[in-house]
């Protein structure tokens, strides 16, 4: 037999149906007359209006007899007491907590939008982006050497080095008055020199102190020179070499240095002009070559078929050859 059944046989064979009564489903005690249990919500007979109405509607104040018709409240210790209670008999559903996480991830974005939105609708002052020009002379780089800075080559033709008179190999030591002792130190002087300006440069060569006037350009006037010459229609000079038997030798018992030719090609235009392997290459057109990449730059330079003289350097001789390149 179900509890709720031998309840109610047990309350109908009372003889007094005012006595106090205890729930067989959770065990707390109410009013003989209910039929619906406040604490864990069993039916007991009759459904769950009367137990709505005795709940809201019920006498507050006690008997003298001691019976009660008031709501009970169950202590803490009912198993449903953390469901149920109130001072009109509600009963309050508690949020589990994944619902909190939910609610509180939806705030969150909900605030994030709400700050994107005003973030938006402020205005901003115009961004400041530090535009400051450097100086450009037309080298392929520096290198630090002997207590300044030294390049491989000048590039491209006409840019300040090259009017300048500087040369493949040559030691800046200062630049605008001011000592340069590093590769480092010559790139912070270029930025914060202005383009057009006209400077002192010291450099040393083969031993020697020079100097000369170089005006700087900014980077629009340095990379037109360079598409002009990549562009030139008449292509650029060839000797025929492969630069891997190609060496930077120094001349001896001097400070002069040369390139050396270890090999070129036996039917190219160095062969054909006369030149031997072996021989070290010390000047184009009268222009110093103190390095291997400035012999290539100044082969191209030169237009094809046209003829250049070579002063080079064979044993104890120092001959000039003319040399017609190729293309």
């Amino acid at each position: 037999m179900k509890p709720e059944h031998k309840f109610n046989e047990i309350t109908r064979n009372s003889a007094n149906q005012d006595a106090t009564k205890v729930c067989p489903q959770c065990g707390a005690p109410m009013p003989g007359e209910m039929r619906f249990c406040r604490s864990c919500g069993q039916r007991l007979g009759e459904g769950p209006a009367e137990y709505t109405e005795t709940v809201r509607f019920g006498d507050t104040t006690a008997p003298a007899n001691g019976r009660r018709t008031s709501p009970f409240i169950p202590g803490v210790g009912a198993p449903m007491a953390r469901q149920t209670c109130g001072a009109f008999g509600r009963r309050r559903r508690r949020v589990s907590g994944m619902t909190w996480i939910w609610i509180a991830m939806a705030i969150f974005f909900a605030s994030g939008g709400g700050l994107s939105m005003l973030v938006k609708n402020v205005r901003r002052p115009p961004g400041f982006v530090a535009t400051a020009a450097r100086s450009y002379v037309g080298v392929d780089g520096f290198d630090s050497a002997n207590g300044g800075v030294t390049f491989g080559n000048v590039e491209p033709p006409g840019s300040p080095a090259d009017l300048a008179g500087l040369v493949g190999g040559d030691i800046i030591t200062s630049f605008d008055g001011r000592v340069v002792k590093d590769e480092d130190e010559m790139r912070d002087l270029l930025a914060q020199t202005p383009p057009g300006k006209t400077v002192e440069v010291v450099y040393t060569r083969d031993g020697e102190e020079k100097k000369t006037q170089l005006t700087t350009i900014d980077k629009d006037s340095f990379n037109q020179l360079e598409r002009a010459f990549a562009n030139r229609p008449e292509g650029v000079g060839r000797l025929k070499f492969d630069t891997s038997d190609a060496h930077r030798v120094a001349l001896p018992n001097t400070k002069v240095y040369g390139v050396r030719l270890d090999n070129f090609d036996s039917s190219g235009p160095a062969a054909l002009a006369g030149i031997q392997k072996g021989d070290i290459i010390t000047a184009i057109d009268k222009v110093p070559i103190r390095t291997v990449s400035e012999l290539v730059a100044r082969v191209h330079r030169a237009f094809p078929y046209s003829t250049v003289r070579m002063q080079i350097v064979r044993g104890n001789e120092e001959l000039e050859i003319p040399v017609k390149l190729g293309k």
